[in-house]
């Protein structure tokens, strides 16, 4: 977590965004960023949390990212992400999809259904539709 912290900051994001990761330094197109991390909880029990930090890992498994120790949690929604999730041997992991300039806010796209119950009914607030 050391180099993470050095990498990262959160602070306040653009209007009606709340807190967002920023860089702290360049990080290069293809570079890993960050694990989203959290409690392994069946389908099942995903469906009974009243959270919105929860990330599907496959149809039987996601992963709980409500805890504040979760750094990638701060990471907002973007219409045009700099930053892509893959999920790899069960753990969610972000990388870079272009260079990020340091200051620059980390973001990806949520997805259309997050979209679609979260952020559509009250307008995104990303800086690409401000």
């Amino acid at each position: 977590m050391g180099k993470e912290q050095r990498s990262f900051k959160v602070k306040r994001a653009a209007a009606g965004m709340g807190l967002g990761l920023f860089a702290m330094r360049t990080i290069k197109k293809g570079e890993f960023i960050v694990e989203y991390q959290g409690e392994l909880i069946s389908a099942v029990e995903a469906e009974t949390r009243s959270t919105r930090y929860l990330f599907e890992i496959d149809d039987d498994y996601t992963i709980d990212g409500s805890t504040r120790d979760n750094i990638a949690r701060y990471m907002n929604h973007l219409c045009e992400p700099n930053v892509e999730a893959e999920i790899e041997a069960g753990e969610i992991r972000f990388y870079a999809l272009r260079d990020i300039q340091a200051g620059e806010e980390l973001g990806y796209d949520y997805g259309k259904e997050y979209v679609d119950a979260f952020i559509k009914p009250h307008g995104c607030k990303c800086l690409q539709c401000s």
